[in-house]
């Protein structure tokens, strides 16, 4: 009877809303590759949704040029969180490691990261966003973690300082609040 109430404490204070299900809405819409080549780098990324229902992001990251990164990310309305609310995120890498960004303002310059290591199955990851740190071009910066109250990207990026190809694919993407 114990675990049922808590169980139950738990559920009443806390939403969850899916962002992103590639089952339920196969599209590429709103999502869009950024890689070194903004920069001068040779790295190409790819991203589609596959015939099984996941979004997949492939390439190969390059060195040349002084390059070293590829990224996905994705444009969204705002939803309104709190500092507190988890990403939850189903995806299954190949092995590599990746970082995960959010942005409070697409326009920010910087964003909101944490790091993450795939393992060749699938995995659940959640994230509290209060727990990501800013960065402005691989630099940490002297402000705060994410502390706002709205999100308008997501951005999931590879750049381990090596020459490597990398598939990553991603089931759905869902943030839980916790209820004021």
């Amino acid at each position: 009877m114990k675990s049922v109430v808590i169980l139950f404490i738990l559920t009443s204070t806390m939403s969850a809303q899916t962002i992103v299900d590639f089952k339920e809405n196969p599209t590429v819409k709103n999502w869009f590759v950024v890689d070194d080549v903004v920069m001068g780098g040779r790295s190409s990324g790819n991203f589609e949704v596959t015939d099984d229902g996941y979004g997949k992001f492939s390439g190969e990251v390059s060195l040349e040029n002084n390059g070293g990164f590829s990224s996905v990310r994705y444009n969204m309305e705002t939803i309104k969180i709190n500092p507190t609310s988890k990403l939850l995120i189903k995806l299954k890498g190949d092995g590599k490691s990746y970082q995960f960004r959010v942005k409070a303002n697409r326009d920010d310059y910087y964003s909101y990261i944490t790091k993450f290591n795939t393992t060749g199955k699938w995995q659940s990851l959640e994230f509290t966003l209060a727990d990501l740190y800013p960065t402005f071009r691989g630099r940490k910066l002297d402000f705060p973690n994410f502390d706002k109250t709205n999100l308008e990207e997501l951005r999931f990026l590879i750049g381990n300082k090596k020459a490597q190809n990398f598939e990553l694919f991603i089931k759905s993407i869902q943030i839980i609040k916790a209820l004021d």
